[in-house]
């Protein structure tokens, strides 16, 4: 808002210039109008400057037009003597009502003002608390608060977070090149007092910028640098420091959101870390304890040829065993490291199978297993390792919740580009949590009650997500539950063969 008195040189002087020529034109039509009516004219003029300046300026047109009013037009002229007692009192009447009419006016158009100008500055807050709210990039932020600072001040700023002042700390000047050293220097010094300082104010007064900390309501977030040509009138200081609040809260919220969020990551990996030592340690210790009893028990005598062969398979049993959860563990760490390359090449789809029922033999012998896979299925381009480890995963699962004696089904068929291979099981199903997290790192359903790691159907899930493909599951409607997997292949046509062979 403009004080009272604070108007320009030039403003007064445009003031006089318009007296002056407004009581000129006046002059020459004095004798057509008379010396009464020309103080209307005169009273008009006033009220017109008392819409476009200020108090000083209209104060001074007021008195201006009241002495050449009685100076050029009460008679007796170019005195400034009022014989008449009726004139004397017009001519009170008049100074009283220009200095009251031109001064109200000026009043009432400076509260205008003051309203219009706190309409716009509650505006510009709201604005801005909306535009914080929606952006959550923090360089973005930080663009979004200088620009509204040159929109809504006109003053040129910066922003800098408490880790970029800690970066100044070792960069220095190299990090703001922009800011010399003692600039540098002083920002942190009051970042570290939490007091502004800089121009305008006590602390640094004979630097460049001015020097704001943006302090929330629990931690100190930063400082706004700004870079003054005048100093803040106090309603411009109110307005900054309204303005500021809203700037330091929200980040403060981003921070205490960052904050909460490394918790929960900690916390999270922390449990993360406790299931796997956990699981892993009972899953080894099985294989281990078997193999360490079967070769105790060799090592202590000589037994019979069937009791050793026996033996012996309950040690490559164990050792297949170990190697599988060793491997479950290369192959999650190979997923989450983004290490994983496919090999892909021609392969028949037979022998991913042919040979996954070869490993699982000793699993799968309770189990009537039936392979669907149409005789006229070209070959397709996959990487086969990682597709037989899918395979393995899934029919072992089934193998490990399924009741025995019971069927499970493998289909395989290529529809246009896309294979897809169903494994349908006789068992109880999923619940709707199993089916939601079944994928998920290290979860076991509720109903688990055969150990394992949890990281089967999520390494199930990252090779088939590595062909760009995806894998399902549901439970079917006549029982049991489906696992679906559809991968986008390449597959071989007559003219392949050829290339192929």
């Amino acid at each position: 808002m403009k004080r009272h008195f604070s108007s320009s040189w030039y403003e007064y002087l445009i003031v006089i210039f318009i007296v002056v020529v407004s009581s000129l034109i006046c002059y020459f039509i004095t004798d057509l109008a008379g010396y009464r009516v020309v103080s209307f004219v005169l009273l008009f003029v006033v009220s017109l400057l008392a819409f476009i300046y200020g108090t000083g300026p209209v104060l001074l047109a007021s008195a201006l037009s009241a002495l050449i009013w009685n100076f050029f037009f009460i008679p007796p002229h170019l005195t400034l003597h009022i014989d008449n007692t009726e004139d004397m009192l017009m001519f009170v009447m008049f100074f009283i009502v220009a200095l009251l009419n031109g001064v109200l006016t000026s009043q009432v158009r400076q509260r205008e003002s003051v309203i219009k100008q706190r309409e716009e500055r509650t505006q510009a807050l709201f604005q801005l608390t909306k535009s914080l709210s929606e952006e959550n990039d923090i360089s973005k932020l930080k663009k979004m608060i200088v620009v509204g600072i040159r929109k809504y001040f006109h003053i040129d700023s910066m922003v800098f977070l408490s880790d970029d002042i800690d970066a100044l700390n070792t960069d220095g000047v190299k990090t703001v090149t922009s800011m010399p050293h003692n600039e540098i220097v002083a920002m942190m010094d009051c970042f570290n007092r939490s007091e502004p300082g800089g121009r305008y104010f006590s602390l640094y007064p004979d630097n460049r910028y001015s020097y704001y900390p943006m302090i929330g309501n629990h931690m100190k977030t930063g400082m706004i640098v700004l870079l003054h040509q005048n100093k803040f009138t106090d309603d411009e200081m109110q307005f900054w420091e309204a303005y500021l609040s809203q700037i330091s809260g929200r980040f403060e919220r981003e921070i205490l959101n960052r904050i909460a969020q490394k918790a929960f990551i900690l916390d999270e990996s922390d449990k993360l870390y406790k299931t796997l030592f956990n699981s892993v340690s009972h899953e080894f210790r099985i294989p281990v304890t078997t193999i360490l009893a079967a070769t105790d028990t060799l090592m202590s005598e000589q037994y019979p040829e069937n009791v050793q062969l026996q033996l012996l398979t309950e040690i490559n049993i164990a050792s297949i065993r170990l190697n599988q959860l060793i491997e479950n563990l290369l192959n999650i760490s190979r997923l989450e490291s983004g290490r994983l390359s496919l090999r892909v090449n021609w392969y028949d789809f037979h022998d991913v199978i042919n040979e996954v029922t070869k490993t699982l033999k000793q699993e799968l012998q309770y189990y009537h297993l039936t392979v669907n896979i149409p005789d006229d299925l070209p070959m397709v381009k996959i990487d086969f390792g990682l597709i037989e480890q899918v395979i393995h995963n899934l029919l072992l699962n089934v193998t490990q919740y399924v009741p025995q004696n019971t069927d499970i089904i493998v289909d395989v068929h290529l529809s246009g580009e896309i294979l897809t291979i169903k494994i349908k099981d006789q068992g109880s199903g999923f619940s709707f949590d199993d089916i939601t997290h079944i994928f998920d790192k290290f979860y076991r359903g509720k109903s688990d009650k055969t150990g394992g790691t949890g990281l089967g159907l999520s390494i199930v899930k990252g090779f088939i997500e590595a062909h760009k493909g995806s894998v399902v599951v549901y439970n079917h409607p006549s029982g049991g539950a489906v696992f679906e997997i559809k991968i986008p292949v390449e597959f071989s046509n007559v003219n392949d063969v050829e290339k192929l062979s």
